[in-house]
């Protein structure tokens, strides 16, 4: 028994010295542009892999997969309570943590080290005067395209073809500026609904992409209005754009000039909105003066993106706000808080 013991104290240290050496060894790597561009291109093979694997597949086959983790941490967390079987359980953490870290790595946490978008665009300093001169120029973009949606009963715009969406986001994905992406492109739809879109509805969080899945995942049950750049936002996660507001600004870009009215109109808005957040603070009377020109279409779709939020509203969404907030820090980009770097790619991308 005593012996079993040792060995099990040692193969903890064991894999305790392997996490520690893993988290400084991809550290040193995230400061060499050669170990970057290796990870860039392993990414393209592991996506088109696993989207070759799992894409066919109706349901998120990565949702299944966090369960499963979730589930056995959890099982090996209470076990690790109980005297007899805490060394073996204590083991059996270290070792899952570390092949999960190690796989996190790999397929997607070293992407956020890549060369930032800014670097690709004008050396332009933004100014609050440009960013009131495009909120108008999306007002009207907005007034217009939303006339050309569908609605449903209460006058909401509504999705007709979630599929077409889909795939006319894939054929954007190839129409995007060379010089801000020479990313490839593959025509294998893989969006998927989230198994845990009822949690969703109360965290705050519109979508996901799985990197151990290349599957990209969004709330089916959110408002329409969210639910297209949503899908441009994770597909841009997808072609291996990790930080998040540069997936926002790779989703504007795909759908900012799309055939699909509603790509388009979902894009056109969501910029609409950032530019106003963007405002709000410097200049309320202007942001007030912009939401009171809304179309009638345009207030009743805000007004029913109101009340999807206050219903949800609860203690879930301050925990995933938090944890998503230190993520975002974590990994060298904004808090959840802040539009800033997507609203200065805007307006150092934007001519007007």
């Amino acid at each position: 028994m005593l012996i079993n013991s040792k060995r099990t104290y040692h193969k903890k240290r064991f894999w305790a010295t392997v996490l520690v050496v893993q988290i400084l060894l991809f550290f040193a790597f995230s400061r060499l542009k050669a170990a970057i561009a290796f990870f860039e291109l392993f990414f393209e093979i592991q996506k088109k892999v696993h989207q070759l694997l799992f894409s066919w597949i109706p349901f998120s086959i990565g949702d299944i997969l966090y369960v499963t983790l979730g589930a056995m941490l959890v099982y090996y967390i209470f076990k690790a309570f109980k005297k007899k079987s805490r060394h073996s359980s204590v083991l059996k953490i270290l070792i899952v943590i570390n092949i999960f870290y190690f796989s996190y790595q790999l397929f997607w946490g070293m992407l956020y080290f890549q060369t930032p978008i800014i670097e690709k665009l004008p050396d332009e300093k933004p100014t609050e005067d440009k960013a009131k001169k495009l909120a108008l120029l999306y007002l009207e973009k907005c007034r217009n395209t939303r006339a050309a949606v569908k609605e449903d009963r209460n006058g909401v715009f509504r999705i007709t073809n979630i599929c077409s969406i889909q795939q006319e986001i894939l054929f954007q994905q190839n129409q995007l500026p060379p010089y801000i992406s020479n990313k490839k492109s593959y025509s294998v739809n893989s969006f998927k609904p989230s198994l845990f879109k009822r949690i969703m509805n109360f965290t705050g969080i519109l979508g996901y992409y799985n990197p151990f899945t290349a599957e990209a995942q969004y709330n089916s049950g959110l408002p329409s209005s969210y639910i297209p750049f949503t899908l441009a936002h994770e597909s841009s996660h997808q072609l291996g754009f990790a930080r998040e507001q540069e997936a926002n600004f790779i989703g504007y870009l795909i759908g900012v000039n799309s055939n699909n009215a509603e790509l388009r109109y979902s894009t056109e808005y969501f910029t609409l909105k950032s530019l106003l957040n963007s405002l709000v603070e410097k200049d309320p009377a202007f942001v007030k003066s912009v939401l009171d020109s809304y179309s009638p279409a345009m207030k009743r779709d805000r007004q029913f993106e109101k009340n999807f939020v206050l219903q949800h509203q609860g203690l879930l969404e301050e925990v995933f706000y938090m944890t998503n907030n230190l993520f975002l820090k974590s990994n060298q980009q904004e808090g959840s808080v802040t539009y800033s770097y997507f609203i200065e790619l805007l307006l150092r991308f934007e001519r007007v």
